[in-house]
């Protein structure tokens, strides 16, 4: 969009989107504020730091010189991304709320209501970068590979990235950092937000039981064998090392233990020790499929892949069945690919886009 006239840039009290107003305040003459609220909950002491963030927000316009904005989209965020959330926890699986956060409230509700105040575009201080080419938007890594946060826009199509800014995409964290300083920002030391996006950081398994109840059961091993209780499934992830309270077994070799299953009809958390087979697989099948440009790439596809945030790219070739599914067989085999977690797809700094992981070969795991 070559004609912008104003801007509405997401401001969530944080240092990076607090920079990425202030550049593009150098860039265009209109450019709006506008603080989301999108988790309301009386009980507990996240509404302090919703307070805190809302102030520095409001601080980082009055210093930039931009008009600044309230909206309150806690309701859409409780309709279609805090209930799949639970939905997600009681099927025992581990759900990224971040990637339907941006899908359903940052590049959706927030996009709408920037252009009910006028907006062509909005922005954000995500570490990516959008790229027209010949007509057609790419999402590309941020320059910055230690803070690219592509994976968690892969589901941004055609019309979103045609009207969203990612002014930070060149930059480094710690150059973002400096420019805050520089500027006198309030919130230029201050730490990077971490949890449960909009929610924040909170004892998770105390929080999650509000909702959910807890169904302790038996923690065993692969081959039948109890060794303890856990907790309930919802708590537990794959690959997960912390937190089972087993490591002090007399029997035990000494090499830590992790969790590589779950039996929801029977309630038994499945654990191993060390670098067993069970964390390990080489095929996934994925759905809820997103392509940034609009539609699939040709099949087969090699590409790279991440499971996980921060995972370094894996090759793999990426073929389609009958059913619409995707399947990803990786050259090499990965350790603790964990259902609801998405899967997304690279051709070097090009982000094709991904879907949402449903099953893997590895034998603890069952669709």
């Amino acid at each position: 969009m070559s004609n912008v006239n104003k801007v509405v840039v997401g401001l969530s009290g944080g240092v990076d989107s607090s920079v990425a107003a202030l550049l593009l305040k150098q860039q265009f003459e209109h450019v709006e504020g506008l603080f989301m609220k999108n988790w309301v909950d009386f009980a507990d002491e996240s509404e302090c730091t919703v307070e805190e963030d809302r102030k520095d927000a409001s601080s980082v316009a009055e210093t930039v010189g931009i008009p600044f904005h309230e909206a309150n989209f806690a309701m859409e965020y409780w309709d279609y991304v805090f209930k799949h959330f639970l939905d997600e926890y009681r099927a025992g699986r581990t759900p990224n709320p971040d990637i339907l956060c941006n899908r359903e409230i940052k590049f959706k509700t927030f996009l709408d209501h920037a252009i009910e105040l006028g907006g062509d575009i909005i922005a954000t201080g995500h570490y990516a970068r959008v790229e027209e080419r010949n007509g057609q938007f790419h999402l590309l890594k941020g320059r910055d590979h230690k803070k690219d946060q592509s994976y968690f826009l892969y589901t941004l199509g055609q019309e979103q990235l045609s009207r969203t800014r990612f002014p930070l995409g060149d930059l480094p964290k710690t150059e973002v950092r400096r420019i805050a300083e520089e500027a006198g920002f309030i919130n230029h030391d201050k730490k990077d937000s971490t949890g449960i996006c909009f929610i924040g950081e909170r004892h998770f398994r105390e929080f999650l039981s509000r909702y959910i109840p807890a169904q302790p059961g038996e923690m065993r091993t692969p081959e039948g064998e109890k060794i303890g209780q856990h907790a309930g499934l919802m708590y537990y992830t794959l690959g997960q090392r912390q937190g089972l309270g087993i490591g002090g077994r007399k029997d035990s070799t000494g090499e830590p233990w992790f969790v590589a299953g779950k039996d929801m009809d029977n309630q038994i958390l499945y654990v191993v020790q060390g670098d067993h087979p069970w964390l390990w697989s080489q095929n996934l099948t994925a759905d809820e499929l997103s392509w940034v440009a609009g539609h699939p790439p040709q099949f087969p596809c090699r590409a790279a892949a991440k499971t996980r945030y921060r995972q370094p790219d894996q090759a793999c070739t990426i073929t389609q069945d009958e059913n619409g599914h995707i399947q990803v067989e990786f050259d090499e085999k990965q350790r603790a690919v964990t259902p609801g977690q998405s899967v997304v797809f690279y051709l070097d700094d090009d982000c094709l886009g991904g879907g949402i992981i449903v099953s893997t070969d590895a034998p603890g795991i069952h669709p």
